[in-house]
């Protein structure tokens, strides 16, 4: 699993050329608006620009598409089937993994970062609507009448976004507002939270997310997940559906698996490196070495020092 910037994504798409990413992007208004584009799905997702399948990442932006054929998307613990048509409301909060089960594709996406609509005189913030938080229902089903009417929203912001007003930024918001206020009163997708694809999905996730942190090649590296919740976090979902998927699939839950991994990678260091013990906990992730020793004695009843000896 990686984190897709807004330039990435454009990349993706258009390749790497620098001059054309600088325009999309519009590089000299970027920290003052925000960024927004829009695009017909047909044009940039089923044209040979691109792939159509998204695989499972992290994209550090926000993302509302509208979606007209027959889909699969995978988050958190859910698997949705979109049969016939629906709205995603994507967050950074949630890593996803979206890929169309038929060549019949249609529909339209905004993206848009944090700073974009920051700039709204709603005075809230994006995160805290109801539909970007880490419980979210995330995938939304529409009726042909709500399709038709959110459809003509994002024609709208197709039709304003290449106009000459002055104010276009703060109409592009409102739109946005709109779609997000219509999506909060949507029914979401029915999803299954107890497959087996899903659950293992996780488990993977999980297990890729602690592994990548080693091994620790330097006393200046630093381990960035080290609680349960942190990892529950990044993968967006609530740490106990974690413990219980890790329980299922390891027979350990969440906390075991980690300390087993730190405690492994602890008896690397002493014995494969000349730092000291203050350096090895740092790197660790521990602030203070009685912590570090104490933990390592627990989780094999000999203290750092003697291991090492």
């Amino acid at each position: 699993m990686e984190n897709i910037s807004i330039r990435e994504f454009y990349k993706e798409i258009f390749g790497d050329g620098e001059s054309k990413l600088d325009y999309l992007l519009d590089i000299k208004n970027l920290n003052d608006l925000g960024h927004f584009n829009v695009f017909d799905t047909n044009k940039f997702y089923f044209s040979g620009n691109k792939k159509s399948e998204m695989t499972y990442n992290r994209r550090l932006y926000y993302k509302i598409s509208l979606i007209k054929g027959k889909n699969l998307v995978e988050f958190a613990d859910k698997t949705v089937m979109i049969e016939k048509q629906g709205i995603l409301f994507a967050t950074p909060k949630i890593p996803y993994r979206y890929s169309p089960q038929a060549k019949e594709q249609s529909g339209f996406f905004c993206v848009f970062t944090k700073e974009f609509l920051s700039k709204s005189k709603t005075g809230l913030l994006i995160d805290d609507f109801p539909i970007y938080q880490y419980n979210s229902d995330f995938v939304y089903q529409l009726t042909d009448k709500q399709y038709l009417e959110i459809e003509t929203v994002f024609k709208k912001m197709d039709s304003e976004l290449s106009s000459d007003y002055a104010f276009k930024y703060d109409l592009l918001r409102n739109y946005v507002m709109e779609l997000i206020h219509t999506g909060q009163k949507l029914k979401p997708m029915e999803s299954n939270s107890a497959t087996t694809n899903a659950a293992s999905r996780i488990s993977s996730l999980f297990i890729e997310l602690l592994e990548r942190q080693f091994p620790i090649e330097n006393n200046s590296q630093l381990m960035q997940l080290k609680a349960p919740i942190d990892f529950a976090t990044v993968l967006g979902i609530h740490i106990n559906h974690l413990n219980k998927v890790l329980k299922e699939i390891t027979g350990r839950n969440t906390t075991e698996i980690i300390n087993g991994r730190i405690t492994e990678e602890a008896k690397i260091l002493l014995k494969q490196t000349q730092w000291n013990i203050s350096e090895i906990a740092y790197s660790l992730g521990f602030e203070e070495v009685a912590h570090f020793s104490n933990f390592f004695k627990k989780n094999t009843s000999i203290s750092p020092l003697k291991y090492r000896n």
